[in-house]
């Protein structure tokens, strides 16, 4: 495994740009990758992740490259989404005893609560970067056995998980339900949201997605482009309408009452427009209903 992205990786942490399309590979032993360098400004913490079926950065359980700039420390990592809880995502062997960032850094920016596998010191220059381990200088190779051994444990893991029929990903609900969520904030400036929302960014890094509150996550939280005002955006997944019309309106109310938001708009995404939904929008102004469609197509393939 040539492993020379990560030395790119490294070196583009040190610059302002925050571009990876076409830079980086796109596979890595059969895995998505997902690279990022902050969005809008650099990150603390840039970070490449890789991606087994059905997972997401932030929404799964997967290997990851994570770079504390200030500490200067490059952790490879049994990396956990701080958006989802999930009662065994890495194997026990690993998790029981395992350490967590947390502990192994003094109050690190993000991502505390994922395990340590690897630890290296870089050296970064033009020329290039070496890594130390322990006072000792690292190679290429090793650093491409540390990746194949993190990677091959994590198939295991995944293996497990879809061998269980009543996980999530087994039935394919957590796919559905990460992708479109994911798929939203990935495409913002194409979508109808894009056009009159903004999407809210700290220190370079995105808070609009899976926003934590004191009631639970706002699927999105985003702000008006024309008065600046909250919006409040769920998606309707498995549960009632009500359900999902009691959540908004919760969050809503939190908005108002925590942060003295006023005029707090709120949106629910569903797959269809129910009479329920119907019936509730009528009586709440300030509530929108999308729809969302998922386009199938088959196209022949030829030389």
């Amino acid at each position: 495994m040539d492993i020379k992205f990560l030395d790119d990786f490294l070196q583009q942490s040190q610059t302002s740009n925050l571009k990876t399309k076409g830079l980086y590979p796109e596979a890595i032993y059969d895995l998505d990758v997902k690279v990022s360098f902050g969005m809008g400004t650099t990150t603390h913490v840039p970070w490449i992740s890789a991606l087994g079926p059905g997972m997401s950065t932030s929404n799964g359980y997967y290997p990851v490259y994570l770079f504390y700039k200030k500490e200067n420390v490059l952790i490879l990592a049994y990396g956990i989404s701080e958006t989802v809880d999930y009662e065994e995502p890495w194997s026990r062997e690993i998790t029981d005893g395992g350490e967590k960032i947390k502990d192994f850094l003094d109050k690190p920016f993000r991502y505390g609560d994922s395990y340590v596998f690897k630890t290296y010191t870089p050296e970064i220059s033009d020329d290039g970067v070496k890594y130390f381990s322990d006072g000792s200088e690292v190679s290429q190779d090793d650093l491409a056995g540390d990746l194949k051994e993190i990677v091959d444990k994590y198939k295991q893991c995944l293996d497990i998980t879809v061998k269980d029929e009543d996980s999530d990903l087994s039935k394919g609900l957590f796919y559905m339900e990460s992708q479109l969520e994911d798929f939203i904030i990935q495409n913002w400036d194409e979508t109808e949201f894009g056009k009159k929302f903004d999407l809210i960014y700290e220190d370079g890094e995105l808070k609009s997605q899976q926003y934590r509150t004191d009631i639970g996550r706002i699927d999105i939280l985003a702000k008006d482009k024309a008065d600046g005002a909250y919006v409040v955006i769920e998606l309707k997944r498995n549960q009632t309408s009500d359900d999902t019309v009691g959540q908004v309106t919760r969050y809503m109310g939190w908005l108002e009452e925590e942060l003295g938001a006023s005029d707090v708009k709120g949106i629910i995404v569903a797959g269809k427009y129910d009479e329920k939904l119907y019936y509730a929008q009528k009586m709440l102004k300030n509530i929108e209903v999308f729809l969302y469609e998922v386009n199938f197509k088959l196209n022949e393939y030829s030389r």
